[in-house]
């Protein structure tokens, strides 16, 4: 007969004091993390004004009740919408999500920590609105702790793994950062953030096939929106539940992570923003933005042979483990998110056209059968130094790769490297010099397309991975 459980209620989980202490009581002091910071903010708010060209994105837009108004509420960067707080962070967060054009995080847990931003910049503008003026650097910081929370605890903790979705970490640090913007207590963002891990967590099940779809544009939406409404609800006194993680049977870990506790590598600072990824070249998933790069110089070299994508006879992608996993797909795609998910097509579509862009994963483009001709020539294979390399947090990146010619069959290569561990670190600095001067017209040029000023020139900026692909003639 096993024993009883006590009812003497805990101290909070480890996990929860530690990032209310994170958000409540540490200092950042890096200059490159606001740098990096303000540039994120310029390139996260571009992706969600573009986004604003699909109605598939715009027709979830707007309040809950139709014609709704908030006073002062928090107002939808690019519409008119002034909202509630809480529907106002799934706006934006819906529309900054909506492209898959967002920064990136690789590591055994992957994401897009700007997804945090609809949450912040919600209550924000909110609590600006309402008597408690903030300034940029408030939303900067806000974002640089989001950013942390979610990066660091991905570090080592594979929420994929056991099929849950990365957004469970856009809802636990949207929900910390928010309580600490509304001024809670140290007590009350513990409360609140473990109402997060409480809550029942999204599966991953709308971003693999057979039912990839839509939702997975909403779901970091939904979760910042949801992070906001628990803030709120924590703000009113409501109590939390200090070992949600931990109590036996019914805790997070026992659960949901096969009685695993989380693992950390480093502890909160401001790591995440320095070197987060950005999706400079294309609007893909991140795993296959290099696939993308060499589709794109192979193109070049198809029309230097006068040759066409029909003489392609097999394509041939070395990549690492989490691209194959993640978009390695076979068979029908049925929507734009099961398209911009599939690597054979995002590889498909440069080569036919030299380009990649959002609007290549409507029907009108994808209807054209040469796609799926190519499709089904492309083979993916693991490069074990690939994979290694990725989940090495010297590197985090890819090592360079070769190509062989075939000995009876014309054979062109491209490979995108990415250099050693310091190399792939400097890469990353190099961007953020670079991209400084001219990064604020390339949001001048999305702004352009909800507001009449001068569109600029989106800046070529570099941060290169992991993929090297071979074409048979």
């Amino acid at each position: 007969m096993s024993a009883p459980v006590s009812n003497v209620r805990p101290r909070p989980d480890k996990v929860l004091v530690d990032i209310a202490d994170y958000v409540s009581k540490y200092e950042i002091t890096s200059v490159e993390a606001y740098r990096t910071a303000r540039l994120c903010l310029m390139d996260t708010l571009g992706c969600g004004l573009e986004a604003l060209e699909y109605p598939a994105c715009t027709k979830l837009l707007g309040p809950l009740v139709p014609g709704t108004t908030v006073s002062k509420g928090a107002r939808v960067p690019g519409t008119r919408f002034e909202l509630d707080p809480v529907q106002a962070a799934f706006n934006i967060g819906a529309a900054i999500r909506w492209l898959d054009f967002n920064d990136t995080w690789l590591a055994a847990e992957w994401g897009h920590p700007s997804d945090n931003l609809g949450g912040i910049l919600a209550v924000a503008d909110w609590l600006s609105r309402n008597g408690t003026p903030l300034v940029v650097r408030d939303v900067l910081t806000a974002m640089i702790k989001a950013h942390e929370i979610q990066g660091v605890m991905a570090l080592q903790n594979s929420f994929n793994r056991v099929g849950l979705d990365h957004v469970v970490l856009v809802k636990v640090a949207s929900t910390a950062v928010v309580s600490n913007l509304l001024g809670l207590s140290h007590e009350a963002i513990v409360n609140a953030v473990s109402h997060a891990w409480v809550d029942g967590q999204s599966l991953r099940t709308y971003r693999h096939a057979p039912n990839t779809g839509s939702r997975k544009s909403w779901a970091a939406g939904d979760a910042t929106s949801r992070a906001v409404r628990l803030a709120l609800i924590a703000r009113t006194g409501e109590m939390g539940y200090p070992s949600v993680l931990s109590a036996r049977t019914w805790g997070f870990y026992d659960v949901l992570f096969r009685g695993k506790p989380f693992r950390f590598q480093r502890r909160y600072g401001s790591y995440v923003m320095e070197n987060v990824l950005f999706k400079i070249s294309f609007p893909a998933e991140f795993h296959a933005q290099t696939a993308v790069e060499c589709a794109m110089t192979l193109h070049g070299e198809l029309k230097k042979l006068g040759r066409e994508v029909e003489d392609i006879r097999k394509i041939t992608i070395r990549t690492h483990e989490a691209a194959i996993r993640i978009i390695d797909k076979k068979g029908p795609l049925n929507n734009p998110a099961d398209r911009d998910h599939c690597i054979q097509y995002m590889i498909a579509v440069p080569l036919i056209h030299g380009r990649l862009t959002a609007a290549d994963y409507e029907d009108n483009v994808a209807s054209d059968k040469r796609i799926d001709t190519l499709r089904a020539k492309i083979v993916c294979v693991e490069d074990k130094r690939f994979t290694r390399d990725y989940h090495d947090p010297a590197k985090r990146s890819i090592s360079p790769s070769r190509s062989r010619t075939g000995r009876s069959s014309k054979k062109l290569s491209a490979n995108i490297p990415s250099g050693t561990a310091a190399g792939a670190r400097t890469a990353s600095r190099c961007w953020k010099r670079s991209s400084a001067p001219t990064s604020p017209a390339a949001f001048r040029r999305n702004d352009a397309r909800r507001f009449s000023r001068c569109a600029g020139t989106r800046a070529a900026w570099k941060r290169r991975r992991s993929t090297s692909s071979s074409i048979y003639l």
